[in-house]
C-alpha cells in the first residue's frame, strides 16, 4: 500500500470517528486547563439524583444547570487542594466520609452501596473521589480559618441551662435549610421573592438545591435530626413557631439568611448531658462558622479562574 492511500485511509478513519462519536461526546465547560463533557454532565445528574431523588421532578436543564455547577465546584477544589495535599496519601479520610454516607442513606455496607451504585450506571471510584476531595476541602478550610471562628462557651452553656431548666419537655427536631448570603448584585426583597416563587413551583428540595450555597444543597438542604438544645437561640424560636412541614420567615444570620423547613420532631425523653449538649452546640457552631468561610474563600477562587461554556 502506498504512502498516499495509507494517508487516505487514516483521514477517512479519522473523520467518520468524529462523525460517530461527535454526536455523543461533546466539550461542554473548560475551567482553566480541565474541561467538563457531556458525558460528565450526565454521570453528575445521576449522582445528584442519588443524593437527592427528587431532583427527578425539575425541568433538564434546570438539572443539567445544577450539575454543571457541582462539577465546576469539584475541579476548582481540586485544584486549589493540590497545592497543598499528596492525593496518593491521605485515603483514610474517605473512610469517614463514606461511612457517614451509608448511615445517612441507610446503607448496610460498603457491598451494597457498590451494589447501589452499579445498579444507577454510577462509578463507585467517581464517587469516592468526589468524598475524598470534599473531606480534604473541610480539612483545609478548617486549617485555614478555624483560628478566626469566635465561640463563646460560657453564653452557650448559660443558653442550653436555661432552656434546661425553662422547658419541661425536650424535643429534637428534623430539619432542612436553604442558606443564602447578602448581595449587592440583588435586593433581599427579590430575592425572596425568587426563592419563595421556587419553593411553590417545585418543592423545597429542588429549591435548596437550586439557591442554597449550605454544604447540605446537594442533599436537598436536608440537616437531618438536631436536639433542640443545638440549635442557636434565634433559630430555634422560629421553629417553635412552626407545624411539620412548614417552613420559617427568612432569618438574619451573620452572613446572610436561612429558612427552615420542619420535616418531623419528636419529644427527647433520655436524661440531658449538659456537657454533651455544650460539646454538640460548640461543633454546630463552629461548622456554621467555618461553612461561611468555605463559600467566601470558594467565590474568590472561581473569580480567578477562566470558565468557559460552549
Amino acid at each position: 500500500m502506498n504512502k498516499i492511500k495509507l494517508f487516505l485511509i487514516i483521514i477517512f478513519f479519522f473523520n467518520f470517528n468524529n462523525q460517530v462519536f461527535g454526536n455523543f461526546i461533546e466539550i461542554k465547560i473548560k475551567i482553566g486547563d480541565d474541561i467538563v463533557t457531556n458525558l460528565d454532565i450526565e454521570n453528575e445528574t445521576r449522582y445528584l439524583f442519588f443524593l437527592n431523588p427528587k431532583l427527578q421532578e425539575l425541568e433538564k436543564s434546570k438539572v443539567q444547570n445544577i450539575a454543571k455547577e457541582s462539577l465546576i465546584t469539584d475541579i476548582i477544589k481540586k485544584k486549589e487542594l493540590e497545592k497543598y495535599f499528596d492525593f496518593s496519601k491521605n485515603r483514610k479520610i474517605i473512610d469517614i466520609v463514606e461511612k457517614n454516607l451509608l448511615l445517612k442513606k441507610n446503607i448496610r455496607n460498603k457491598e451494597n452501596f457498590i451494589k447501589i451504585l452499579k445498579n444507577l450506571d454510577l462509578d463507585y471510584e467517581i464517587i469516592k473521589q468526589k468524598f475524598f476531595i470534599e473531606a480534604l476541602w473541610n480539612q483545609l478550610v478548617y486549617e485555614k480559618y478555624s483560628a478566626n471562628v469566635i465561640i463563646n462557651k460560657n453564653d452557650l452553656k448559660k443558653r442550653i441551662q436555661e432552656q434546661i431548666d425553662k422547658e419541661k419537655k425536650k424535643f429534637s427536631y428534623n430539619l432542612s435549610e436553604i442558606f443564602f448570603e447578602d448581595s449587592l448584585d440583588e435586593s433581599l426583597n427579590n430575592k425572596i421573592s425568587k426563592i419563595n416563587e421556587s419553593i411553590e413551583n417545585v418543592g423545597f428540595e429542588n429549591t435548596a438545591s437550586i439557591f442554597s450555597s449550605a454544604n447540605t444543597s446537594n442533599k436537598g438542604g436536608l440537616i437531618g435530626w438536631v436536639n433542640e438544645l443545638q440549635i442557636s437561640k434565634k433559630i430555634i424560636k422560629e421553629i417553635h413557631k412552626l407545624n411539620i412541614n412548614e417552613i420559617s420567615k427568612p432569618i438574619k444570620l451573620q452572613k446572610g439568611y436561612i429558612l427552615i423547613k420542619l420535616n418531623d420532631k419528636k419529644e427527647v425523653k433520655q436524661k440531658i448531658n449538659l456537657d454533651e449538649q455544650l460539646k454538640k452546640l460548640i461543633n454546630n457552631e463552629t461548622n456554621r462558622q467555618l461553612n461561611s468561610f468555605s463559600n467566601i474563600f470558594y467565590k474568590r477562587l472561581k473569580k480567578n479562574i477562566e470558565i468557559n461554556e460552549y
